[in-house]
């Protein structure tokens, strides 16, 4: 069944993007996301899916304070924010997430208080198990349609291949 939307058209092309908040290579993909949402607005949904990786200790927490700046409608700015911190955020810890909430203008104490309480640990956890079912490995991972790409080795070609597909999907 395809969604469509009230006037009758397709709905939005899904790209999920697997993503660890203290990885140097998702931080450079950001370049990659904001050239894909400046082309195609809202016909492409982008999706921040988690997949925080054992080697860097402070992915989980940060992925925990992303789901808690959804909460707060300012997701994809604090992602962003956080990405651009990833050296900060090794070197300082936690107290980068909090910090960086409060910078933007988010309820700083409710973010600590989300990561001490780990109210948002499940959806981290869940994300996490589907991407392992799926075959991700590392990130970022890009999955649209039925397609996976593996971003972690190289950027190199992975943004025209999206913009393929996403065209492919949008002509349906």
């Amino acid at each position: 069944m395809s969604d469509t939307t009230p006037s009758g058209t397709s709905g939005p092309a899904v790209l999920d993007v697997w993503c660890e908040l203290q990885c140097p290579d998702c931080a450079t993909a950001l370049d990659d996301i904001r050239a894909l949402r400046a082309r195609y607005g809202d016909r492409l949904d982008i999706r921040l899916r988690h997949f925080p990786l054992e080697k860097h200790k402070h992915a989980f927490a940060a992925a925990q304070a992303a789901e808690e700046a959804f909460e707060q409608g300012q997701g994809w700015p604090y992602v962003e924010a956080v990405l651009g911190r990833t050296a900060r955020l090794a070197e300082q810890g936690e107290s980068v997430l909090v910090r960086t909430a409060a910078e933007l203008g988010l309820d700083a104490d409710e973010f600590d208080t989300a990561l001490i309480d780990g109210r948002h640990m499940l959806i981290v956890d869940a994300d996490q198990a589907e991407g392992k079912a799926i075959g991700v490995t590392g990130t970022p991972t890009y999955v649209i349609g039925e397609e996976r790409l593996d971003g972690g080795a190289s950027q190199d070609g992975l943004r025209e291949r999206i913009e393929e597909l996403v065209d492919r999907l949008l002509a349906q």
